[in-house]
Order: structure tokens, then sequence, then C-alpha cells
């Protein structure tokens, strides 16, 4: 290919102004909380608005800002209260941030396999993982789509675990007709830059348990029992606040949010059309019962049909000015430094110096579809910003590519 025979779109992208629905009512609400002079979360009026708001699109009965997405799932597993030792059934495919929390409040990530198809854990792989020593178990859906949750939910009532809901990724996804987040016992969400909405950094935790609400309110605070008659730092915990000027951009995202999906979801459903009967490329699979409201939209390239498969379909977007991800985690996450050398606190290990050895056994063979998910995905950029015309170029682009390696000529 030569560069005058590649037409190419310039498409908006959510790390800038190009991408995001950030305007007017934004800066109207974040110039009224610096008028107002209270940018603390305790006393101001943003936050708690923000949080009443959600609450009362998801039909939940508490919701709580923090600091970060991160934040959102330490507020969820300081709730859960774990033991040193205890384990917390999670996915491998996830970021960092998801897995982090968990270490540092003294228990075990245990690695569930994935559905290749999703990309998400499934009743199935979670079942072998459940011991005595298990705590909770986070469910991550994984760009949008929702876990089949269904299955995982009587699998945990049965086993007597709570399930924790990663849904940084997930805004307004169902599953069965409820929205995510509700359907165990905490969910947590992202407002992170390149979420469907954004306070650049923040997250929201929600729970219809009044014991978990306690616990969760208490980790954003210190532990520190505000309008208790005789508060107190009650345990040991972090300040996981929100200021009043995330409070007031999240608060003007919010009415926004319902749009953005739409649009996503729309948008996805022409790209469905468009890339349609492509040899070796495979749509995003949505369980009958789930709404997928596309983080991103990721295809699967079979590499016994499109020589190079993710590779080189993402090598030959490049030409295009499309910049995918191939794999979207170079590795499973069990394959970083902190999992295979456990450094954690100075030279301790800890917690790992507790854990049972089957909790820390990564074999490749116990994780045939997490390998199989990372070597055959490709996330290609998404926002409800695109227009029609720029998904009937990518979807050209696309074939075009796939084309081309499947005739040998790259």
């Amino acid at each position: 290919m030569t560069e005058t025979t590649i037409r190419k779109i310039h498409l908006p992208s959510d790390q800038d102004a190009s991408g995001r629905n950030l305007g007017q009512a934004e800066i109207a609400a974040v110039s009224e909380a610096i008028q107002s002079g209270t940018l603390t979360s305790t006393k101001g009026r943003f936050v708690k608005a923000l949080e009443q708001r959600f609450a009362a699109m998801l039909g939940v009965k508490h919701a709580f800002a923090c600091a970060s997405g991160s934040a959102a799932v330490h507020c969820a597993v300081a709730a859960v209260d774990p033991e040193p030792g205890d384990e917390i059934i999670t996915t491998a495919i996830t970021d960092m941030g998801a897995l982090a929390p968990i270490m540092y409040q003294t228990a075990i990530p245990v690695f569930a396999d994935v559905d290749p198809r999703t990309c998400n854990v499934t009743a199935e792989t979670i079942a072998p993982r459940i011991s005595q020593r298990t705590k909770a178990i986070i469910v991550t859906h994984l760009f949008g789509n929702p876990c089949e949750m269904g299955p995982i939910v009587e699998l945990a009532r049965s086993a007597g675990i709570p399930i924790i809901e990663d849904c940084a990724q997930a805004f307004m996804a169902r599953y069965d007709g409820h929205p995510v987040g509700t359907l165990g016992a905490i969910g947590a969400f992202s407002l992170q830059q390149g979420k469907h909405i954004t306070t650049g950094e923040g997250g929201l935790v929600v729970t219809g348990d009044d014991a978990l609400a306690r616990r969760i309110f208490l980790f954003i605070n210190k532990a520190w029992g505000y309008g208790d008659p005789q508060p107190d730092h009650y345990f040991l915990a972090l300040n996981e606040r929100m200021s009043e000027l995330c409070g007031a951009v999240g608060v003007a995202q919010l009415d926004r949010l319902e749009s953005v999906v739409g649009r996503r979801i729309a948008l996805a459903a022409e790209l469905d059309a468009l890339l349609c009967g492509i040899p070796g490329v495979a749509l995003p699979y949505v369980a009958p019962k789930s709404v997928h409201t596309y983080w991103k939209y990721c295809i699967r390239v079979d590499a016994q049909v499109v020589p190079d498969g993710v590779s080189g379909v993402a090598r030959l977007l490049r030409d295009y000015d499309i910049f995918t991800v191939p794999r979207y985690i170079q590795k499973p996450a069990f394959a970083c430094e902190v999992f295979q050398q456990h450094r954690t606190f100075g030279n301790s290990h800890f917690p790992f110096t507790l854990a049972r050895p089957e909790a820390l056994d990564y074999s490749r063979e116990r994780f045939p579809g997490t390998f199989e998910a990372l070597d055959g995905i490709l996330v290609i950029p998404w926002n409800d910003r695109f227009t029609s015309d720029d998904v009937r170029f990518i979807a050209e682009a696309i074939r075009t590519s796939v084309a081309t390696l499947r005739a040998g000529k790259s």
C-alpha cells in the first residue's frame, strides 16, 4: 500500500475534546462549585448529588463517589473485610487497578479462566477456583459486555460467597433486564478519562446492603464516622474521597449518560452489519440476556484464516491512522512481576506468604480460555462522537486489511 491509495479520517479520540462530551454544562457546574468556595465533598453538595442521582438511575439503595475506579474496587474489597490470606476470585484479563486492592487488603487474587468469546469469567470457570478460603468473587464486565450473571449468581449464592461486580467499562449494561452493578452485593464503576462518562479520575460504588454501605462509606472517609454521635476512626482506612470539582463534572455528565450509551450501541450495530461475513473475523459475542454498551468494540481474528492474525490486521490498520490494540493486554495479569516475584511490601512477599500453593498455580494449561482470548482479540477504538462515516471508514479499512493479508500482499 502507498499513501496515495489510502483514504484517511481523523477519528474522534476519548483522550481529547474530539471524542468527549464535555461542554457548557460541566463548565457551569465547576464554576458554581468554585464560587461556593467549598471543594470538599464532606461539606459540598455536588458529590452528594452525584451519589443520589446515580443510585436512583440504577435503582439501588446506596451509591458512593470516590477518587478513582481503583478506589471503587478497593472500597468494595474492604467492605467484605477479608482476613489475611483469604482468597478473592477474579480474572487475569483486567487492569492492575482492579487487582492491587485485593493485595492491599491482605487477600490473595485467585484467577479464574474466561470464555474466549467474551474474555469474561463464567460460572464454569469460577467453580473450580472456589475454596474454603474464598471471601468474594469479582466479575469484570469487560468492554461493556456483561458476564452471564444468572449461573454465577446461583453458584455464589449456593456457596454463600458475595459477588463484587467490576463495572468500570460497563455503564448501563444490563443482564436479564437488570443493570450491571446491581446483580451482586457491590458494584464498582470508573469515571476515568476514557470511560463512557468521565470526571478525569473518579469512581462510584453501589450496594443495596446497609451493612456493606456503612463499611464503604467509612472506608472512603478514613473510617471516620461522620454524623455519628461520638465519631471515631473505627478501623484502618484511607481517604478515598472525590472532590467537589469532580463531583460537579460528574453531575453534568450523568445527564449525558443515556444518550452516550444509546449512541455507542447504535454505532456498534452499524459496524456489525458492515463487518458481517468477513472470513476469519468474528463479531462481538453478546449473550441472549445481555445488553452490551461498548466501552470498546472488539473483534476476534482467526490466524488460521487471516495470516499474521490480530498483529497483522493491527499493523495494516495503522496505515489508515486507526490505532487498535491487539490482545488488549500483552499478557495475563498473573504473568506480571508483582505475581511472579511476589513484589509487594518491602521484601516480605506478603500476603502471598499466606497463600495455598494451588492459589498461586499460574500454569498455562489452567487458563486455556485466557490465552485463546488474548491471542485472538483486537480492540478497536470506540466512542459516541463517531459518525456513520467513521464507522464505514473503519469497516472498509478492516475489510481491506483482512483481504490484503489473505492474499499474501502485506
